[in-house]
């Protein structure tokens, strides 16, 4: 007769099976304590491979057991890996350790993945501080936002902290890395993520002083997306850049960011109704065929619509 080890060794080679998968981790948690030290061994003793869900299965049930050391021990392994499919898969086992720490919500833990942000970005540990919403794991979450593959997640964990990003994320959209005039790709987007983020969050008068210095830059995403901000909180002058910029960027912008462009000049009618009638005749003197394909013709027309629909213009705030 099987003895609950030779079942937990049978489980095991089940994961590295692939038959059966939650079904199997499920199993190895019902059998309770003698699983931790075989699951242990599997975890940090096994070579990482491009078929990561066995690892990530013994993850699983590590966790559910209650097993945080063991999870800490295998996070705290320095691993070099050559292969980049086998690197891919031992970051998603990984990532999944980190997160599953989140269970255990006190000051060692938060210390740990703090420590362990310092040497290393993971989704895991990135949805595992922000748990702990920790306003020491700001910077780590501020880095994460220029890499494509960590950004979602940096991004969640931003809405998470909630307004008690505002100040950081603030300084960050106003960063250019390395220096303004060599600045990065990654630097750039890393920014204009702060910028949509914070028209999510919302931001104090305070913040859009720092901020209204991006209605100048020549990136047209950060320009929209920092006129969103300026429409509660500018001034008339702000307002008057704001307009300006937004009419300058309808013929190179992208169609996603005409969108925005159209929905803030509607809300800047005060600003730049005159200029946009004015244009609007001129364009309209065009023969046909250009008129049929001129964009930015159509825009000022959608805006002209719209301001027509909504009735008179309100009185100022003066």
């Amino acid at each position: 007769m099987a003895t609950p080890i030779d079942e937990v060794h049978r489980l095991i080679c089940e994961l590295e099976s692939l038959r059966r998968g939650e079904e199997t981790v499920a199993a190895l948690v019902v059998l309770g304590p003698v699983a931790l030290e075989p699951l242990r061994r599997f975890l940090l003793a096994g070579k990482p491979s491009q078929i990561f869900q066995p690892r990530l299965g013994a993850v699983k049930a590590l966790a559910r057991l209650g097993a945080r050391d063991a999870l800490i021990a295998y996070l705290l392994q320095e691993r070099e890996i050559a292969d980049p499919e086998e690197s891919f898969g031992e970051e998603a086992v990984a990532s999944a350790a980190a997160r599953s720490l989140a269970a255990w919500p006190d000051e060692d833990t938060r210390r740990f993945l703090l420590g362990l942000s310092e040497r290393r970005l993971l989704n895991g540990v990135i949805d595992a501080l922000a748990e702990f919403k920790t306003p020491e794991a700001i910077p780590y979450f501020d880095r994460a936002l220029e890499d494509d593959f960590y950004r979602p997640a940096a991004e969640n964990a931003f809405l998470k902290l909630g307004v008690m990003a505002g100040d950081s994320l603030s300084q960050s959209a106003v960063t250019p890395k390395p220096n303004p005039s060599m600045e990065t790709p990654a630097s750039l987007e890393r920014r204009r993520a702060a910028v949509r983020l914070l028209n999510t969050l919302g931001i104090s008068a305070a913040h859009w002083q720092i901020l209204r210095s991006l209605l100048h830059e020549s990136d047209a995403e950060l320009v929209v997306e920092t006129s969103k901000l300026g429409l509660r909180h500018g001034s008339d002058e702000d307002r008057g850049m704001m307009a300006q910029r937004l009419m300058e960027l309808i013929s190179s912008a992208s169609w996603h960011l005409r969108k925005d462009i159209e929905e803030n000049l509607v809300a800047l009618k005060r600003e730049v109704a005159g200029q946009i009638e004015e244009e609007i005749v001129q364009r309209l003197e065009q023969s046909e065929e250009v008129r049929t394909h001129d964009v930015r013709l159509r825009v000022l027309l959608r805006v002209k619509r719209r301001w027509e629909r909504a009735g008179p213009l309100l009185p100022s705030r003066e």
